[in-house]
């Protein structure tokens, strides 16, 4: 086949050589799994190495001085400042993104569809922040309750792909919905609760971002690229608010054009025409710029037949799940435990809190609040997923690694704290993870999970009732 050949001026086996490389490591690349085993290989390997004799190093690492100048203008901060409040903005980009996209076409477009996994992300939400609450009511680090609130969408997902077809299709995209709707949650959290100081010079460069943004869409601006500038000044607005400056990511996302443009009518007809016309130019001699013409024209067909936003979720996804997340893993879950004092007063509450937030509050919230929105008639499950289901859903729910470890650097950065909440975070995500797997293996049996026992109205019912939820599940 053509594709097979290699390309002109190639060395056949130097190409041999690469491709016996990278096909592995695309074979990994396209494991659903695969981005939360990197997550839990970057945050072992933290660990390891702040609890080794190289401990200082790993500090040391991280408090790297990186400048920026341009100008008479310098701006100078860690390196760990780059990766939790630059980086991190192209993850929350992304989320910003999938939420638009859901409200818009998918899973939380319409009231009666969206009602179960608002119920259950709500409940989960408030759950958890009740028993942190309750542990450090009145106590100095009371102001934690953020931290066991938020979901680890890629790891929780890793989790269900692990237990393979035990797993009901409408249960994986009610995780994906609850966790799109927890991220709401988390952002509304960080932006309300976790930021300081006010400018209005901040404001303007906000307000100015914003309007780029929507001046781009309403002159028709589809390039993905176009968002880079005026998100840039929307994050530096934000610094200079003292909001959190990765809100930047979600504003740009809510504000991309989510609907397509030629959609498929609109592609095949320009694609045949395209086709078309590239066949009439090759019928006699021809010079490859004649062609140009015609492949630009198939080109603007296949990126306008999907949304910029899809366009730029696909774009991002692997640098977020392969770069960015094991990068921020790696920066931040290296808790020094011999630092850690066990006898501190607001060890046990700040601990116990976050723990038991997330193992318990998280399984308790996401299914008494779906119970009782259903009991109320407000919703129902999901053609094909039944309370057990629900059970292991909730205990996944509680892996609250990357949102929770970034707000508990929001609520107790600098302080010793910090490592204690991260620590909590760390232990009860795979306390949930391992709970998870028992329920799964246990209560969802082998006549449930066979791929032939779901019966083809029960999926098509579940497509349904969500409509179109699937679609961003591969993008996460």
């Amino acid at each position: 086949m053509p594709s097979k050949r290699p390309p002109p001026g190639a060395w056949v086996p130097a190409r041999r050589a690469a491709l016996h490389v990278i096909r592995p490591i695309e074979r990994f690349l396209h494991v659903e799994a695969s981005g939360g085993i990197l997550l839990i290989v970057a945050a072992v390997a933290a660990l390891a190495w702040a609890n080794s004799p190289w401990a200082g190093a790993y500090e040391k690492l991280w408090h790297t001085e990186l400048v920026l100048e341009f100008g008479g203008s310098r701006f100078e901060q860690s390196l760990h400042f780059w990766i939790n409040d630059f980086l991190m903005t192209i993850f929350f980009l992304l989320a910003g993104l999938e939420i638009k996209r859901e409200i818009v076409q998918g899973a939380l477009s319409d009231v009666k569809r969206a009602a179960l996994p608002i119920a259950a992300a709500v409940g989960g939400m408030l759950v958890p922040a009740l028993i942190y609450a309750s542990f450090n009511y009145g106590g100095p680090k009371a102001h934690g309750w953020g931290v066991p609130m938020a979901t680890d969408i890629a790891f929780a997902v890793g989790v269900l792909t692990l237990l393979g077809t035990r797993v009901h299709p409408g249960l994986r995209v009610l995780l994906l919905a609850i966790a799109i709707i927890d991220d709401v949650g988390a952002i509304v959290v960080i932006a309300l609760f976790y930021s300081t100081g006010f400018s209005f010079h901040g404001l303007g460069l906000v307000g100015a971002g914003m309007f780029v943004l929507w001046l781009a869409r309403k002159t028709g601006v589809r390039n993905s690229m176009a968002v880079a500038l005026p998100m840039l000044v929307i994050w530096i607005g934000l610094y200079e608010m003292g909001i959190h400056p990765t809100i930047a990511g979600v504003i740009t996302g809510l504000m991309s054009p989510v609907r397509s443009w030629f959609g498929k009518e609109g592609f095949l007809r320009e694609a045949e025409s395209a086709i078309e016309d590239f066949r009439t130019r090759t019928s006699g001699e021809y010079r490859d710029k004649d062609l140009v013409e015609p492949l630009q024209r198939l080109n603007i067909a296949g990126r306008e037949a999907v949304s910029p936003a899809l366009r730029t979720e696909i774009a991002l996804h692997p640098w977020v799940a392969y770069l960015i997340m094991p990068l921020f893993a790696f920066a931040n879950a290296g808790v020094n435990v011999r630092g850690i004092e066990l006898t501190s007063p607001t060890f046990l509450p700040v601990f116990g809190g976050i723990f038991l937030g997330l193992f318990v509050g998280k399984l308790l919230g996401i299914t008494l609040a779906s119970w009782v929105s259903i009991r109320l008639g407000i919703c129902r499950l999901p053609p094909g997923v039944t309370w057990r289901g629900m059970c292991v859903l909730g205990a996944v729910a509680g892996i609250g690694f990357t949102m929770a470890i970034f707000i508990s650097e929001l609520a107790f950065a600098g302080t010793e704290t910090s490592g204690v909440a991260k620590l909590a975070v760390l232990t009860a995500s795979f306390a949930s993870a391992v709970l998870a797997m028992i329920l799964g293996r246990l209560s969802l049996g082998h006549k449930e999970h066979e791929t032939a026992d779901f019966t083809a109205t029960e999926i098509e019912e579940s497509s349904d009732y969500w409509a179109g939820g699937q679609r961003f599940a591969a993008f996460r």
